[in-house]
């Protein structure tokens, strides 16, 4: 389901992209990525990891009324605080705008543009994060399909209004912003007959002083920054973006879009999959089994994110040339946005390594330490973020824009490391023997499939003289070939999938 998701997520980017100018989608993009982020930061980044192992621990040991007074009041709370900062947001519009845009002030049309769809944009905050409730509650009961789906209504509502809406309206790309508002609320009508059949349907009661929503706030306080920190980086990034090149926030996020494709599949699904997991055993007192969740998520993860990464970098610029190179995205679009696409597919590994490894506090009820650890790896990313911006500038290479992302991918490698050195140093997970046999022949296997593609993509400008059909056939065999050589150098090591089956 949320390969599926993320495929129409990707048709939803290639839509907009071709049918509206760098200019218009740059203020789109600003608009929704920072409702998006407080998304990630309430939904499904700070709020599920501090209600999920709360809402485990309530599941394992109390009485199923204790668990729907739990959902009462935690739905209601959420509401309450939530419909604050929505208006708010609403309100003072402009002045976030200048913190996380601030070089959209030098265009006053721009500027006023994406103030307007960001007020439009806001609620959706709301709406979303009631729904990624919905969504941790059926994920603790073990449906992960529903969850998962559900962003399939934000990307056809968002191709519905590119599509239909924007022709009817005399300023067509405010139609994507009116697009996210309606999505989030069908998102959310979309859970509850889910909710309802497993007894728990919310009645809002606004009690804050309810004991588990103090311990969930009290959670969450440390992991709003901790779980989010990729987000914040991508954040600043938009930041020193707004004053580059126009285009430039638009090409970080159709390249971020593709890294999150990967990511989202194998990373964030395998991490929602794990995080009811791990708090159950905690709860429960099952160390090894504790260990052995976390072993077989990174295992996986590594025998996915590898490959991609690799996949990623050299097929960069065959894949937005087949995908979202018409129209209004050219192919000097195309040359910039590649550049910054195999610079962040290069943390692939390190993005997908943070989700995994964060549950591993999360579950422990343990939101201190990541915090601790994502202010180390923001400051480093902000430093980097100078440095490779103003050495780009100040130099003959193209696109400064990919200094960002190259900043992102090594904060997150800093992110990375520094949370598994910490589960080891506490004892509760480091590497074992069986991790230098594995990752030998998945190194054999990604060089392999590294050298089969070197061999046989063809140069860029012949992408760029075929039709849809020639280059969405080519950009296939490629993948599959790859794929292919790259599966059959592990079975040939005696890599099974039977050894990465969840017990």
């Amino acid at each position: 389901m949320t390969f599926v998701s993320r495929l129409f997520g990707l048709l939803r980017d290639a839509v907009i992209v071709v049918l509206f100018p760098s200019s218009g989608t740059d203020a789109f993009f600003v608009a929704f990525r920072i409702p998006n982020f407080l998304r990630r930061l309430f939904a499904e980044g700070a709020f599920a990891q501090a209600f999920v192992p709360i809402f485990s621990e309530y599941r394992e040991q109390r009485e199923f009324s204790e668990l729907k007074q739990l959902v009462n009041h935690v739905s209601g709370s959420l509401t309450l605080i939530l419909s604050l900062v929505t208006l708010i947001g609403i309100i003072t519009a402009p002045f976030i705008l200048l913190i996380f845009a601030p070089g959209f002030a030098d265009d006053a049309a721009r500027f006023e543009l994406t103030t307007q769809m960001l007020r439009i944009t806001f609620p959706y905050i709301l709406f979303i994060s009631l729904t990624a409730l919905a969504g941790g509650i059926l994920n603790s009961f073990g449906k992960f399909a529903v969850p998962a789906f559900t962003p399939v209504f934000l990307n056809l509502s968002m191709i519905g209004a590119a599509i239909f809406l924007a022709p009817r309206m005399q300023t067509p790309i405010i139609a994507l912003a009116w697009g996210v508002f309606i999505a989030g609320f069908v998102q959310l009508l979309f859970q509850l007959p889910y909710l309802y059949r497993l007894g728990l349907l919310p009645r809002l009661k606004f009690r804050t002083a309810h004991e588990g929503v103090q311990r969930i706030l009290k959670l969450m306080l440390p992991a709003i920054f901790g779980s989010s920190v990729v987000q914040i980086n991508l954040l600043f990034d938009t930041l020193i973006a707004s004053f580059l090149a126009v285009g430039s926030v638009s090409w970080l996020y159709i390249s971020d879009r593709f890294v999150e494709l990967p990511l989202a599949i194998f990373g964030i699904a395998t991490a929602t999959v794990i995080l009811p997991r791990l708090s159950r055993q905690r709860a429960s007192g099952s160390d090894r089994e504790f260990h052995d969740t976390l072993d077989w998520a990174l295992k996986l993860s590594v025998l996915i994110a590898l490959p991609a990464t690799l996949g990623i970098m050299l097929l960069a610029g065959p894949i937005l040339v087949t995908l979202v190179q018409y129209r209004e995205f050219d192919s000097a679009d195309t040359q910039m946005a590649s550049l910054s696409l195999i610079a962040l597919s290069a943390g692939l590994p390190a993005f997908t390594l943070i989700k995994i490894l964060a549950p591993g506090f999360y579950s422990r009820q343990d939101t201190r330490t990541p915090v601790r650890i994502g202010i180390i790896s923001m400051l480093a990313n902000m430093v980097l973020n100078v440095i490779f911006v103003v050495s780009w500038v100040h130099s003959s290479l193209p696109g400064p824009h990919a200094g960002l992302a190259a900043a992102t991918t090594l904060s997150a490698y800093l992110n990375a490391g520094m949370l598994y050195r910490t589960l080891k140093k506490q004892g509760i997970y480091q590497l074992n023997s069986s991790w230098a046999p594995f990752v030998l022949r998945v190194a054999t296997a990604c060089i392999t499939m590294l050298l089969v593609l070197v061999f046989l993509i063809p140069e860029l400008s012949q992408w760029n003289t075929w039709s849809l059909g020639h280059r969405l056939f080519s950009l296939l065999s490629m993948i599959a070939v790859g794929g292919v050589s790259y599966l059959c150098v592990l079975l040939v090591a005696g890599v099974r999938p039977a050894q990465f089956r969840m017990s």
